[in-house]
């Protein structure tokens, strides 16, 4: 089966054609090399893909005949993606949060028009 396919037979896409942009972008690696989206997958090969920040790692347990339930995924990859990626999202969410805390600095287009309205109504 293609590795585009088999991607998303396996729910990490949700359209084929969004599972093929990403393996043509680099995404999507197979046994550490970078593939095309034809490439064929067999039992035992090790997928990293890149998603949102995440770099998910799977072992190909089986192949499915077509797209399956999210319960019985687990029954055609087996993912080794190590808990440390996930902490590593939690944290670039706090620092993001941590930039800008609301109400200091210049206000924002809605800070600004929430203000307006106040100030709208005292009157």
């Amino acid at each position: 089966m293609r590795i585009d396919k088999y991607l998303w037979c396996i729910r990490y896409y949700k359209t084929r054609n969004v599972a093929t942009n990403a393996v043509k972008k680099g995404q999507v690696r197979v046994n550490g090399s970078v593939v095309k989206a034809s490439r064929e997958i067999y039992p035992l090969d090790e997928i990293v893909l890149r998603k949102n920040q995440i770099d998910h790692k799977l072992t190909v347990l089986d192949i499915p005949e077509s797209r399956v339930g999210a319960k019985l995924v687990d029954i055609y990859r087996k993912d080794t993606t190590p808990k440390e990626a996930f902490e590593h999202t939690d944290l670039l969410k706090h620092a993001k949060e941590h930039y800008r805390k609301k109400g200091l600095g210049r206000p924002t287009k809605k800070d600004r028009r929430d203000i307006d309205d106040y100030l709208d109504e005292s009157e």
